[in-house]
């Protein structure tokens, strides 16, 4: 069966769609409200420990039967089971996509299966002290060494789960940038940290430098036959993870099936075991399967991805909104923004439809955000009084994990107050000039969660992962390649070789032959300072 295909602007819906918006693009939200008190209700979905509030959004009940139709005509549903079923959707690299797979504990690879015991065994023996390192003192310090995908999944979600941390530190190394290499090392023993290196093919340059100077900074002061005890790897590439000298046992595996940036769920996340305790891990898989589950099997008009990748299309290809803001009102979720921006911008971010022809619409959106109440005095004022439409997803949680109620009442209520500015802007309010005044009527989502557990997080990632899913179906595009991060890759190195000052710079552009040029310049210059 061929994974659909549709040009969303030749569908009947979207025509459909075109002349409704022309009709009420200029409504405000507030005499939405006005004219049906139900209006909350009827915008809103209740399931399970998610409440998502969309009634704030420049929509009608047409917009969303509409939209829903749209959904049918590009054939959202086969495309959905498609995916689960393990075809090769990613048609441009000829493979599946099937990370839903990492977490289906009713119906698991064994491959899987024996992948996730060995890394309950591993990280057990990690915690509990029984692993030691080559002087006999157990593991303090955990280093995932990776970047993208490899790096923000596991950084992400050890940051968001802090609350469930044991005794053990965990550091993240990604960028290739020297400095901050040897600022990590400033923190560590060798004696008591373990690093785990995360590169699907044991390639990846910024990887491999790292780990390199890394391995070079151990060996100033352990041996060779060391390394086993420090050092483990998440690759496909057994024979140069080998030669690295790290032991075939220690090796955990990869699949061609599961995307970098969609990796978290697999051995990847063997850092977020070490740090939060396997359980802690395997309840995250839970709820992202459930997520999954939904996703899945719930109708349109009541699926949470998919009313929200639908909104997003709205506003994307109608009203031309060019991003979207992301607050969580939780510091747990301070990395939550970056990681899905790799996620959401390097699945979508495409020009070219699934036909392989130049699209002549916008498709992915920018990503961007930060967490409340620091983004309320910071970017907030753009979105309140600029002339921008930046639709904005608010994050909460209804009860503290600390059980600090009066900090979490004023969260909350802060929360809750910029979704009422948004929509009713100062209509109402005492106005003594010009300055003070804005119009509101800007669009906002709100997905208010019980509390922040594995299983929620889990859910809450899964989200935004058939979101982006849902998203690039409509827009007839493939989600999960990314060949644009390819070129850069191949640039770098053509660069690198010319920071030889033997190499001829000719083969550069010349804007970057001058640039290398500064560069040998003030190394040479300051050599001896």
């Amino acid at each position: 069966m061929n994974f659909p295909s549709v040009n969303p602007t030749t569908t009947k819906a979207w025509a459909l769609l075109q002349k409704h918006f022309s009709e009420c693009k200029d409504r405000k939200m507030q005499d939405l409200f006005t004219e049906d008190s139900l209006r909350a209700t009827k915008f809103s979905i209740d399931w399970e420990d998610f409440y998502v509030d969309y009634s704030k959004n420049r929509i009608t009940e047409e917009t969303t039967t509409l939209l829903l139709q749209l959904a049918e005509q590009v054939h959202l549903k086969q495309a959905i089971e498609q995916q689960f079923s393990g075809e090769k959707i990613n048609q441009t690299e000829n493979r599946a996509v099937l990370h839903t797979a990492l977490r289906n504990f009713d119906d698991m690879p064994k491959e899987v299966k024996k992948t996730l015991k060995n890394m309950r065994v591993f990280s057990k023996n990690i915690i509990d002290k029984t692993w030691k390192g080559y002087t006999g003192k157990p593991i303090t310090d955990i280093v995932n060494i990776g970047i993208g995908g490899s790096d923000l999944g596991p950084n992400m979600i050890t940051e968001a789960l802090h609350f469930y941390k044991n005794h053990l530190n965990a550091h993240f190394v990604s960028n290739v940038d020297g400095d901050h290499i040897q600022e990590t090392l400033k923190k560590l023993h060798r004696e008591t940290t373990l690093f785990i290196i995360v590169s699907k093919t044991f390639t990846t340059q910024e990887t491999l430098t790292n780990a390199s100077t890394i391995r070079h900074w151990f060996l100033q002061k352990a041996t060779i036959l060391d390394i086993e005890r420090h050092f483990v790897a998440v690759s496909t590439n057994i024979k140069e993870v080998e030669n690295f000298g790290i032991a075939k046992e220690n090796i955990f595996p990869m699949w061609d099936w599961v995307g970098g940036r969609f990796s978290i769920w697999s051995a990847v996340g063997l850092s977020v075991c070490c740090a939060v305790g396997y359980s802690n891990f395997e309840k995250l898989l839970q709820g992202a399967h459930q997520m999954d589950v939904h996703f899945k099997n719930t109708p349109f008009k009541d699926n949470i991805p998919v009313i929200l990748a639908l909104l997003s299309v709205w506003y994307n290809n109608f009203y031309k909104a060019e991003s979207e803001a992301i607050v969580p009102y939780s510091q747990y979720l301070t990395k939550l923004v970056p990681y899905l921006q790799q996620a959401i911008m390097e699945s979508n971010g495409k020009s070219t439809d699934r036909n392989g022809n130049a699209v002549n619409y916008p498709t992915g959106t920018i990503i961007w955000g930060s967490t409340g109440t620091n983004a309320q005095h910071a970017f907030f004022q753009l979105i309140h009084q600029g002339t921008r439409l930046i639709p904005v997803d608010f994050i909460a949680f209804a009860k503290a994990l600390h059980k600090q109620d009066l900090h979490q009442d004023i969260l909350l209520a802060n929360c809750f107050a910029q979704t009422e500015a948004l929509l009713n802007g100062t209509h109402g309010e005492a106005i003594e000039n010009p300055f003070q005044v804005f119009e509101g009527n800007k669009p906002s989502t709100t997905i208010l969660i019980n509390q922040l557990t594995p299983e929620s997080l889990g859910k809450l990632i899964a989200l935004y992962e058939h979101k982006l899913f849902a998203q690039g179906v409509v827009w007839n595009i493939f989600s999960y390649d990314q060949w644009g991060v390819e070129l850069g890759k191949k640039l770098a190195k053509n660069n690198l070789t010319a920071f030889d000052k033997n190499t001829s710079l000719q083969t550069v552009n010349t804007s970057s032959a001058n640039l290398i040029k500064k560069v040998l310049e003030t190394k040479k210059s300051t050599e001896n300072l």
